[in-house]
């Protein structure tokens, strides 16, 4: 009987040790978690604040400004007249010009495959 007494004892002074391990742990997790907000509370007071309603973007005075599509052709690339390469200021701007063509390329059946394959596919 008593080694049992002795046992329950040894027990009970580990785990008040263990208990107020666990209580010193909670207190520092919730001083750290305290910080963490006051902190982000003062980096939130030093940002701008959003904006107003009078300093978001307008529609222009024309209406709603919509897609626009257009075909363009590539400038051909100029060639030099004594053979010599050209240097970049010598090349016209780079884009292209719109083409007298304006109606929209479709696909044409047989010229290529899905994917890109090329072939005429599972026919």
């Amino acid at each position: 009987m008593d080694t049992i007494a002795t046992a329950h004892l040894a027990a009970s002074g580990s785990s008040v040790l263990a208990s107020v391990a666990f209580v010193v742990v909670g207190v520092v997790l919730v001083a750290g978690l305290i910080w963490a907000f006051r902190l982000g509370f003062r980096v939130r007071r030093n940002e701008p604040a959003p904006p107003r309603p009078d300093d978001q973007p307008r529609m222009p005075a024309s209406g709603p400004v919509r897609e626009s599509h257009r075909v363009r052709e590539p400038n051909e690339m100029p060639q030099s007249a004594d053979g010599e390469r050209l240097t970049p200021h010598e090349l016209r701007p780079t884009g292209g010009r719109d083409s007298d063509d304006q109606s929209r390329p479709r696909w044409d059946p047989g010229s290529s495959g899905s994917f890109g394959s090329g072939g005429p596919g599972a026919r």
